[in-house]
């Protein structure tokens, strides 16, 4: 009886396989436009509905652009919420996809960089920002070149997704790296000669970042790139996947940048960090709908931008000061 039970549970294990298998086949064929289309549409949803995202993309967007109307503004924030929309869903009909669907649904500008990277005998880093559709460029060049990257991520907080993200990033082969901590790991990969990406578009939350001029305005920023490239010899190249007019994918591999090295260190460092800066504000240019203005970009050197940041920092001074009074 116990083995007659054994039989007739295995059907069923395999039949859900099956079924998983079957929706992800369905998933992987919806066309990619019908897709965007439904990505935008949610993404306009969450621009009626989150006001607190909606206030930052505006401030972040005024303030760069302080000559456009208050249309051009409004009109580009929504477009920015679809954009995001979008790419949400298309990472998730990527996540089923096989290697080969990958390989046919993005176009490559620049395969000859690409290929000279990954053939560095030093390894060589790509940088990028949180432009386009982000984590299918990363996926992209590790089937394409069919050898893994080297990756520097920061965790989500929230654990079932970080999971879910860390799993979507290195079903073929991609190295994370958790971004606290994270120097150590990169000087060894160099050292092995992998290729390592860095997304430099973010406020550092460590003090060491570089003050350089993003957008016409002051940002801090990792030198972690123009550093590692210094000690270790290898080519910077900036690299971005972005949605074209049709819908589809083109990833972008500029030539290696050049980068400044005398006897001033110092000098160099901050020099070369302000020359990858300016390269993704280049790409932000191009195409400012897609880039990720969610980030309190300038929070650092303008916290006067954002006034949930004022607030806190309000609360912040009263409770020192009621620390330092006297009972």
């Amino acid at each position: 009886m116990a083995g007659a039970a054994n039989n007739s549970a295995k059907p069923n294990i395999t039949t859900r396989w099956d079924v998983m298998g079957v929706l992800r086949n369905i998933i992987a064929g919806i066309p990619a436009r019908q897709v965007i289309r439904a990505g935008r549409c949610l993404g306009t949803f969450a621009y009626l509905v989150d006001g607190r995202h909606r206030s930052i993309v505006k401030t972040n967007l005024k303030f760069t652009y302080p000559q456009w109307p208050r249309e051009t503004v409004h009109h580009l924030a929504g477009q920015v919420f679809q954009n995001l929309g979008a790419t949400l869903l298309n990472i998730l009909q990527v996540n089923c996809f096989t290697r080969r669907q990958i390989l046919d649904s993005v176009k490559i500008r620049g395969e000859a960089n690409l290929r000279k990277a990954f053939q560095y005998p030093g390894g060589a880093i790509l940088i990028s920002g949180h432009l386009g559709n982000w984590e299918m460029g990363i996926l992209f060049c590790s089937c394409y070149m069919e050898q893994p990257m080297v990756l520097v991520a920061r965790p989500i907080a929230l654990g079932l997704l970080d999971r879910w993200l860390y799993r979507f990033r290195t079903r073929f082969g991609t190295v994370i790296i958790d971004k606290k901590d994270a120097l150590p790991h990169l000087k060894q990969a160099l050292r092995q000669g992998a290729v390592v990406g860095l997304m430099i578009d973010q406020e550092p939350k460590h003090k060491d970042g570089a003050d350089v001029d993003f957008m016409g305005n002051t940002v801090s920023t990792t030198p972690a790139a123009a550093l590692l490239a210094r000690r270790y010899k290898v080519p910077v190249l900036p690299t971005y996947c972005v949605r074209e007019k049709d819908g589809g994918l083109t990833l972008v591999i500029e030539p290696p940048l050049k980068l400044q090295k005398t006897a001033d260190i110092r000098a160099d460092l901050q020099a070369n960090t302000q020359t990858m800066t300016w390269a993704i504000e280049k790409a932000v240019r191009a195409y400012p709908d897609q880039w990720f203005w969610f980030h309190k970009r300038w929070k650092k050197h303008h916290p006067h931008l954002y006034k949930d940041l004022r607030a806190r920092q309000r609360r912040r001074a009263k409770k020192r000061a009621a620390l330092s009074s006297p009972p």
